[in-house]
């Protein structure tokens, strides 16, 4: 009996002497829902895991001209910021083109735009714009609109994105007195109405270096509708520099005789993005 009480003894300091390490708790990474990351305003990217910047810069600039039997040159350049958290985006936007002929200014245009989102579904949001634009050449010399309403996103990822935009809102246009000829019938007449806006937003990344873009935008109120286009292909030839070719169209349906009821520019510009 002594022999066994010894070898149990010394088989209890065995296992007194065997030092068990404690498992190591691994931390628990929570993926996003579904869901959650739906209610992201900003295109959806399933294959890159890292977060993208919230802060988009761009800045653009072109310049044309023409010697010879013709005398002309044009300026264009434009400035946009956005910012994307969460479900809000906030975008601004200001445009500048400015035309000379034989010496004489032919056309100016600055275009000014802001707009506010939230995403209320995985699908729907509101949002808050305004638009302005000072033309010295045009029927009216001043036209602001601001709108709000809601957005559907029939697409949103980074291949492809379809939004569509519709409310109602206020117009104010001012009639250009000053700056046309003499002998052009104006409208004497200070636009201030309810309007309806509508507006569809596309983008399409065909390739790796190469991206489509279309923007049309319908503004109607009782004295007049205004129907403004906006194409765009984009060509990257660095991360940061890109060749846009850009067309714009606007066309009012009531104008003074003698002005053409719409507006083109077709513009080559080196695109800068941050």
């Amino acid at each position: 009996m002594a022999l066994a009480d010894d070898a149990k003894t010394d088989v209890d300091a065995i296992l007194d002497s065997i030092v068990v390490p404690k498992p190591t708790a691994e931390p628990i990474v929570v993926a996003p829902a579904p869901e959650e990351k739906d209610m992201d305003i900003a295109p959806s990217d399933t294959s890159d895991t890292e977060l993208p910047s919230p802060l988009k810069t761009e800045v653009e600039f072109g310049y044309q001209s023409h010697t010879g039997n013709s005398d002309s040159r044009s300026l264009n350049a434009r400035l946009n910021g956005e910012y994307t958290a969460g479900r809000h985006r906030t975008s601004g936007e200001w445009k500048y083109y400015n035309l000379y002929k034989d010496g004489e200014e032919d056309k100016r245009q600055s275009t000014y735009t802001a707009q506010s989102d939230y995403k209320l579904s995985p699908k729907t949001y509101l949002y808050g714009s305004f638009k302005g634009v000072d033309s010295r050449y045009s029927a009216y010399f001043k036209d602001y609109t601001v709108s709000s309403g809601l957005g559907y996103q029939f697409s949103n990822t980074e291949e492809f994105v379809l939004e569509v935009e519709v409310g109602p809102g206020f117009r104010y246009q001012e009639p250009n007195l000053d700056e046309i000829d003499d002998d052009d019938i104006i409208f004497p007449e200070i636009v201030e109405e309810a309007i309806f806006r509508g507006n569809v937003n596309t983008s399409w990344q065909v390739l790796k270096n190469l991206q489509l873009k279309a923007d049309v935008t319908l503004v109607s109120g009782h004295s007049n509708l205004k129907f403004d286009t906006e194409l765009e292909a984009i060509n990257d030839i660095t991360d940061n520099i890109a060749l846009k070719i850009a067309h714009s169209r606007q066309y009012h349906d009531k104008v003074p005789e003698g002005l053409d009821k719409e507006d083109s520019v077709l513009s080559i510009n080196l695109l800068f993005q941050f």
